[in-house]
């Protein structure tokens, strides 16, 4: 027999540097932002020439920017664009809600430069995309930090929920016999005598169709410069602005930027006499009896839906590319769906429909994924929840109420004060207005932390549902309504090979189709 020998490799390492760039960034162009990055890129630029195998490849950078939208970060999309020309090795960011708070563009840019050999370090959470199980955990943490990017947009929503309830909101887009001065609707009398013949047409028994097609014969502009419809009359006679009142919120946006007719979801603000009438209340309310009264001869209903959901999936189908909802259709001998901004407009969507089954399949890969890796994914993000939104908010709600007891305690003290002569009567009323200022808003801070709690417990109690049903170790067959009603509130359709489900609990779980 040959004798054969093993030559043992040398061992030699590559004498090449890794490089390594940095990214930071800023959401506000605040003097104290600007210095915090300032001091980011001053950290970096250290910590990478520190390291001997490392070579200093820069630091690219975004300030006053919102991390939700890709296409607004010129600092990162230059960064990226290095990366394909071969000049960056390794990025380093300090935490995930500082590279993107939008999941999908965690996960795309992640896979990409991951294809490219090029692994991202985020500081915070310590994860090396290079050394990663697998996408899973990427996408849950992705999602932690589009809570935080829904969290300011809910400060936002906070504020504005506060000018409905004092009556302080500007209307920026008043109807049509409107216009709007510094804040304030003022009539324009030559369309609020149009505003007034359509109220009268529609008296004398004409149809908004009807109504309609005389203001197209006769060029009357409408208030986009357009024609006019038949749903636009309509909508005019239901308008309660045009009897002087508003009511505030009959629209919202969801946290995915998605305009909904208000049917009872969120709160709503009925504030009379808010601006010059054009319409009074009787002519306002016999012109929508009437209206009232076509309908129910048609069989359709105020603020009633002419389809009802018959399906688990119906109404909660997303399409990724424009925003708008899937509803489900007859494709050949079975069943699927497609987006309804395709359907109507081929160009204002590129989206072609897609299988029902293939659907429900991926939803089933997903919950049994979930269920074998329910120790790697479910638990830890169950922790890092409740350290990530109690932890600070809790000890901020402490630190409030400690200083709301301060405050009535020195209220209650200058009040003695000057009620025994000891304090002067404009020094006591200046603190005693100090002190009620600091207690609106230490009382305002107070609800809306108590808002982010009540979301968060929320999210929380979802994910103790999915841990209790993934706990049973069961493996599914097949879709099952009620599973995915409890625990799905929503599905994004990517592209017509990938789809997402979008966790009560919060995630999103990208699965292909």
């Amino acid at each position: 027999m040959k004798k054969i020998t093993k030559i043992e490799a040398a061992g030699v390492k590559s004498n090449k540097k890794l490089r390594v760039a940095a990214y930071a960034r800023v959401s506000t162009d605040s003097d104290e932002q600007l210095v915090s990055l300032d001091t980011q890129k001053n950290h970096y630029e250290r910590y990478i020439k520190a390291r001997p195998e490392w070579e200093y490849a820069g630091l690219y950078y975004d300030e006053g920017v919102t991390g939700t939208k890709l296409a607004k970060r010129d600092g990162l999309l230059r960064l990226l664009a290095d990366c394909d020309k071969g000049m960056i090795d390794y990025i380093i960011v300090k935490s995930i809600s500082r590279f993107s708070r939008n999941t999908v563009d965690s996960i795309e840019i992640v896979r990409k430069l991951c294809q490219d050999g090029i692994y991202i370090y985020f500081e915070k959470e310590n994860i090396d995309t290079g050394k990663m199980e697998g996408e899973l955990l990427l996408s849950i943490l992705s999602s932690l930090a589009e809570s935080e990017s829904r969290s300011i947009s809910e400060n936002e929503t906070w504020s504005i929920q506060k000018r409905f309830m004092n009556g302080s909101f500007k209307i920026g887009y008043p109807p049509y016999g409107y216009k709007n001065e510094n804040g304030e609707m003022v009539v324009e009398p030559e369309k609020a005598e149009i505003v007034r013949w359509i109220f009268d047409e529609i008296l004398a028994g004409k149809s908004p169709a009807e109504i309609a097609k005389e203001l197209n014969r006769k060029g009357v502009p409408s208030k986009r410069g357009g024609r006019w419809e038949g749903h636009v009359i309509n909508g005019m006679i239901r308008n309660e602005k045009y009897t002087g009142d508003v009511v505030f919120q009959k629209t919202y946006t969801d946290d995915r930027f998605n305009r909904h007719v208000n049917r009872g979801e969120k709160n709503q603000y009925y504030m009379k006499d808010h601006h010059e009438a054009i319409i009074s209340h009787e002519v306002f309310d016999a012109a929508n009896a009437i209206i009232e009264a076509n309908g129910l001869e048609k069989g359709i209903h105020k603020n009633s839906d002419k389809y009802k959901n018959r399906y688990a999936m119906s109404g909660k189908i997303i399409c990724g590319e424009c925003g708008g909802t899937w509803k489900r259709v007859k494709l050949g001998n079975r069943f699927g769906f497609a987006c309804n901004t395709h359907v109507k407009d081929m160009n204002a969507c590129s989206m072609k429909s897609i299988k029902e089954d293939p659907v429900k399949a991926a939803f089933v890969t997903m919950m049994n994924k979930l269920t074998f890796a329910r120790g790697k994914v479910l638990v830890p993000y169950s922790e890092m929840l409740k350290r990530g939104n109690d932890a600070g908010t809790l000890e901020r709600l402490d630190e409030i109420d400690t200083l709301l007891e301060k405050n009535t305690d020195r209220r209650q003290q200058i009040m003695q004060f000057f009620t025994k002569g000891l304090l002067d009567p404009a020094v006591y009323a200046e603190e005693n207005d100090a002190l009620v200022d600091e207690e609106r808003r230490l009382t305002s801070e107070k609800e809306q932390l108590s808002g982010q709690m009540s979301g968060s417990h929320e999210q929380q109690e979802a994910l103790t549902r999915l841990l209790r049903y993934t706990a049973k170790g069961r493996t599914i067959t097949e879709f099952d309504d009620e599973l995915f009603t409890e625990h799905v509130d929503h599905v994004v359709i990517y592209k017509r090979t990938e789809i997402g489900f979008a966790m009560e609990c919060g995630p999103i779980f990208r699965e292909r189709i």
